[in-house]
């Protein structure tokens, strides 16, 4: 009764009319980032946060968090309609969305991605407020040992998933942690790392770093690209019929678990969720064979596995204060640039702020239903605007952001540097969200690390003698041996069928 309790003291929190609006504008301009392709979700987030500087942080966080799960729905309109996903877990998408659009159906596509996705965010939602209450009682017993082995342990499973290489993935996010360490030492009040340069004297904030990661880079990859246009003008019979329910409740039942609970998982994501659902409706399907041809499975499954895991990344980051995604890391960041530490004592300093932002899910999941699917046909002809004709106007964003934060022409520079560094960075396929993992973690896991030390006399042992911590830190190694393990026997394998 507590929660539910808290539930309407949330509803309360965001039906105001300040915070009710700035859902509406925060769902609006994340079905805009994920319908056009190249934008990103991670991008609109980080060029963001500069203009919500002076709003209230729950005001803000309900903001941002639209745009995070309203990027999941727009992120299928580009799938079905140009082949092209808005978003990276729109990818599968694709394979049978714009099949059934080359068919005539980009209708009942886009109408079982919508309610599907409306199905899981809502669910994903009960779960959070389900799973919060037991989840702080079990962070509140931690101590810095425990925080620091599981903070490991997020870093080495989001650093190794990012990127089709752990390694990749590894060394990012080492070098994360290396940005994070510039600037003035916390504990003994000496510099590090700032080669005589006064500025970096307070560091290298993650809001410049991320900007240019993301954004700048972005921009300069998407103007080297040719956008596809829509093949169809206008798109009819939106509603899915009885049939198409029938075949997709399983996958829309299925994908909403299964992205669940990825998305709960450090390194799992919305991406990630997507694949695993479409490959398990693949899987059960009595005609695999239609796969890749126009299933609407293919469609529901994925849609329904990306929104749910959306949802799902908000319990680590609320709960524990672990961002399970690269946009949940840059949410965490966007809270303590508010001043709001994320963690179990959340719930309990800032309840307006949780159970508002909680509130704010329902609405905004109702609010994308009811807007998307009257405005597809507008979302058809912002496709066909050449794209290259934005990127001009997203590089003023990012640059008048990254300066209005502190006024500082050494933050413009750095987010240029980082701009053209996350451009090779792409362009030599490495992941960039594990380098703001280690921005955000790095100085955390020093602190920890520190303060264990100074508990335990300087005894490293302690971090093996705690059971949590012991159990975290062997995940963690076990999560970067696991890969070289596999691909040592993989090759084992291949030499000896070579052989044979």
């Amino acid at each position: 009764m507590e929660v539910w309790d808290k539930l309407l003291f949330g509803f309360t929190v965001a039906l105001s009319p300040a915070n009710f609006l700035y859902c509406l504008i925060g769902v609006f301009i994340g079905t805009i980032v994920g319908v056009l392709p190249g934008l990103g979700v991670m991008n609109a987030v980080a060029i963001l946060i500069p203009m919500t500087f002076g709003m209230n942080p729950t005001t803000a966080m309900i903001m941002l968090a639209g745009i995070y799960y309203g990027a999941m729905y727009g992120g299928s309109t580009t799938s079905i309609l140009i082949n092209t996903p808005g978003e990276a877990p729109a990818i599968m998408t694709t394979l049978d969305g714009y099949q059934m659009a080359l068919q005539g159906r980009a209708g009942p596509a886009l109408g079982i991605a919508a309610f599907g996705s409306f199905i899981a965010g809502t669910f994903a939602t009960i779960m959070l407020m389900v799973l919060a209450k037991p989840l702080v009682k079990v962070a509140l017993s931690f101590g810095p040992t425990e925080y620091f082995s599981m903070l490991v342990l997020a870093l080495c499973t989001l650093g190794g998933l990012m990127g089709e290489s752990v390694i990749k993935g590894l060394l990012m996010a080492a070098f994360g942690i290396f940005l994070g360490t510039v600037g003035i030492d916390p504990v003994t009040g000496a510099e590090r790392f700032t080669f005589g340069i006064p500025e970096l004297m307070d560091g290298i904030g993650f809001l410049p770093v991320a900007i240019g990661l993301f954004a700048i880079a972005e921009v300069l990859i998407t103007a080297e690209m040719e956008m596809m246009r829509p093949v169809v003008e206008k798109v009819k019979g939106l509603l899915p019929s009885a049939k198409d329910w029938m075949a997709s409740k399983g996958a829309i039942a299925r994908g909403t678990i299964i992205g669940f609970l990825i998305g709960c998982m450090p390194g799992g994501g919305a991406t990630l969720a997507s694949v695993v659902s479409y490959l398990v409706e693949k899987k059960v399907s009595k005609h695999p064979e239609q796969f890749g041809k126009g299933a609407i499975e293919g469609v529901a499954g994925p849609e329904t596995a990306n929104n749910a895991a959306s949802g799902g990344a908000m319990v680590p980051l609320l709960t524990l204060g672990i961002p399970s995604t690269g946009v949940s890391a840059v949410l965490l960041g966007a809270l303590m640039l508010y001043g709001v530490r994320p963690g179990p004592l959340l719930f309990e300093k800032n309840p307006d702020l949780v159970w508002g932002l909680i509130a704010s899910f329902y609405i905004g999941n109702a609010l994308l239903l009811v807007i998307n699917l009257p405005l597809i046909g507008i979302w058809v002809q912002l496709l066909k605007v050449p794209f290259q004709k934005l990127l001009a106007f997203i590089l003023v964003i990012a640059i008048t952001g990254t300066y209005a934060t502190n006024n500082s022409v050494t933050e413009v520079y750095i987010t240029v540097i980082f701009g053209v560094i996350g451009y090779l960075m792409k362009q030599a396929d490495l992941p960039a969200a594990p380098v703001i993992m280690g921005i955000i973690l790095g100085p955390l896991i020093e602190t920890h690390f520190r303060r264990a030390l100074i508990i335990s006399n300087g005894d490293y042992s302690t971090f093996f003698h705690h059971p949590l911590s012991a159990i975290f830190l062997c995940a963690a190694i076990g999560s970067i041996l696991y890969p070289v393990i596999r691909w040592v026997v993989k090759r084992n394998h291949g030499l000896k069928a070579a052989k044979a």
